[in-house]
């Protein structure tokens, strides 16, 4: 299985085939390039490495997310977790880091937005 073949197959064990499918539905000739180089590098290459487990992808991928500000990744990412064996738990762990490394506003918002998430997933947090 090549790099393209194999991130297709994590991408969509990690988030699952209705997100992975709307993604490929809205693909276009202008982001085809894009789309095929995270399908390879994020999920054929990083992903798919079992150095470490995918629950300790999700809470690191959240973390770096809540860190720098990319607020808007973090929904899909919770959604994600469901795949990945990161419990809400982990997940706040992990925003607690964001609050002493990064800033407790980053961690705040994160966390306002796990919870919002969990709710429409009608997990109890």
């Amino acid at each position: 299985m090549d790099r393209f073949d194999t991130g297709m197959k994590t991408r969509r064990e990690v988030l699952g085939d209705a997100h992975v499918d709307r993604a490929e539905a809205n693909k276009t000739t202008f982001d085809e390039p894009f789309q095929t180089m995270i399908t390879e590098g994020a999920w054929g290459t990083l992903w798919s490495d079992d150095t470490i487990s995918r629950r300790e992808r999700s809470m690191l991928t959240l973390a770096l997310l809540a860190a720098c500000g990319n607020f808007e990744e973090i929904p899909m990412h919770i959604r994600a977790s469901r795949n990945t064996g990161a419990s809400p738990q982990d997940i706040l762990q992990a925003f607690m880091h964001v609050a002493v490394y990064a800033g407790v506003p980053k961690a705040n918002h994160a966390i306002k937005l796990a919870k919002q998430t969990f709710a429409e997933l009608g997990v109890e947090v």
